[in-house]
């Protein structure tokens, strides 16, 4: 199997699809089948014939209004995409840039898998995406939650099918990911990227869009009663990178990954021998076994709120601490005032 090309740093990256295309676009032939066919008039109505009377479809045509043929037209088209795709894998015939992200393979299979989950599952509602910017560099600050960190694919979704510029989100994911077989391979594909200052750095400079969920494992693996509660947000490290980079760091806030896995109890003998931060216990894990692995439906909103300004001071204020602090607390502050407001208007966990 050939080796997929790199892309070094200072080169354009790939063109990004083309603007409005927000998932992968379906064939034409299947856009039209899912698009109302308004009433057609015979040409007796024109001339005064039966008011009202709709056109009935013809016979040979599809029960959704597609002819047969357009929809084996259609299906042999994904066919043929398909087959494509899977040449450019086996030949080694796509592109990775220097932290391993490949565009392809999670625009057309990992966004593909994690969508169902993201629309039907959870039925994420996302709201102000207007404040992520369309170009240049970002650093979006969220909140982290609910044992196993599924918020961060489907903020992840969230970027990738709403944000108009179709843009990609890196995530800073902790050291304890890379180290799982296949998940750190996936991870890498997937655009993340280990949680230091360096790599998002290099990130940002390049105009990237960056997410940081500073809690770490204190947040996912806080327990139930804590719920929507913000722990500490480290030492402002991610507000230092925002600095020097210059670019602005977004709020956003997450209602309902908090309730997915209820975290009643901690095993810490179990987390020590599995070299975990901790070892959940939930109503339903270990008790019911693989089954309680199952997340449970939550419905969940995603608020992005208005970015924060970093390019009017001055380069040394990356080191001020003092000015780092108050920006920390000014970050923290906006997400945790917005998970209130988001919990006062929800009307159930479930709905």
């Amino acid at each position: 199997m050939a080796d997929a090309k790199v892309i070094p740093f200072g080169e354009e990256p790939r063109a990004r699809r083309k603007a409005g295309a927000r998932r992968p676009a379906r064939a034409p032939q299947a856009q039209a089948a899912l698009q109302p066919v308004p009433p057609q008039r015979d040409e007796d109505e024109e001339t005064g014939g039966t008011a009202g009377r709709a056109r009935q479809p013809d016979r040979a045509e599809g029960a959704e209004g597609v002819a047969p043929a357009e929809q084996a037209r259609g299906w042999e088209q994904r066919l043929a995409g398909g087959l494509s795709f899977l040449r450019r894998r086996l030949t080694g015939e796509y592109e990775v840039d220097d932290f391993g992200f490949d565009e392809e393979l999670t625009d057309q299979v990992l966004m593909s898998l994690l969508r169902p989950m993201y629309e039907s599952y959870f039925r994420v509602e996302v709201r102000g995406m207007e404040h992520v910017p369309s170009t240049g560099g970002a650093l979006i600050v969220a909140n982290h939650s609910g044992t196993v960190p599924l918020d961060g694919l489907m903020l992840q979704v969230a970027v990738h099918d709403h944000h108009p510029a179709d843009r990609h989100l890196r995530l800073l994911a902790a050291d304890l990911v890379f180290k799982l077989p296949v998940i750190s391979e996936l991870a890498r594909k997937a655009g993340h990227t280990l949680a230091c200052a360096e790599d998002a750095q290099r990130l940002l400079d390049r105009g990237e869009l960056v997410g940081v969920m500073p809690e770490g494992f204190k947040g996912i693996g806080k327990p139930f009663s804590e719920r929507y509660k913000l722990q500490r947000f480290g030492r402002g490290g991610f507000v230092s990178t925002a600095l020097r980079s210059r670019v602005p760091i977004v709020p956003c806030s997450i209602v309902g990954a908090e309730e997915i896995y209820p975290m009643v109890g901690n095993s810490k003998t179990l987390a020590r021998l599995l070299g975990f931060p901790y070892f959940p216990i939930t109503p339903t894990f270990p008790l019911l076994g693989p089954l309680g692995t199952v997340p449970l439906p939550t419905k969940w909103t995603i608020q992005f709120g208005e970015p924060i300004a970093t390019d009017g001071y001055a380069p040394e204020a990356a080191d001020d601490p003092m000015l780092m602090f108050n920006l920390t607390d000014q970050v923290r502050e906006t997400i945790q005032h917005t998970l209130y407001k988001l919990l006062v208007r929800r009307r159930s966990v479930f709905f």
